[in-house]
């Protein structure tokens, strides 16, 4: 054998431009509103299933407790990545690039092939449009 396909991955990585990050701002804004919804849904749910629960059996009510308050850090610790992302989207500079993603890439490689150079592979978008490839 004197050659085999290699699956290697190519990393996508977008130069920010004042679109890119006003979208980025805009989808942490979403995920803040949703998180702030789900969170108001919680407690109403749950005020509405402990007044049930309180009429059935006092210690189904303390395990009812624990998985509301779980759901409750859950939600708080998702909401804290949320800002820490917009803060960071924030502090993004014009011109600057910023890792997007991965894709993988199929390559056929012989004997005496520079794996290395394939490894490092990597493509440029602005705006969503591919600008360049770079090894």
């Amino acid at each position: 054998m004197d050659q085999i396909t290699l699956r290697i991955p190519v990393v996508i990585k977008s130069k920010v431009t004042q679109e890119l990050k006003e979208k980025i701002l805009k989808e942490t804004d979403q995920i803040l509103t949703d998180i702030d919804r789900e969170m108001q849904n919680l407690e109403f749910q749950a005020k509405r299933m402990m007044a049930e629960q309180a009429k059935l059996d006092a210690q189904g009510l303390i395990s009812l407790r624990a998985q509301v308050e779980e759901q409750k850090q859950r939600l708080a610790a998702a909401k804290e990545k949320a800002r820490n992302d917009r803060s960071q989207a924030e502090q993004l500079e014009i011109g600057s690039e910023i890792r997007q993603g991965q894709l993988e890439q199929t390559v056929t490689v012989k004997i005496g092939d520079d794996l290395n150079q394939l490894m490092g592979t990597e493509i440029l978008l602005e705006d969503g449009k591919i600008t360049a490839f770079r090894q």
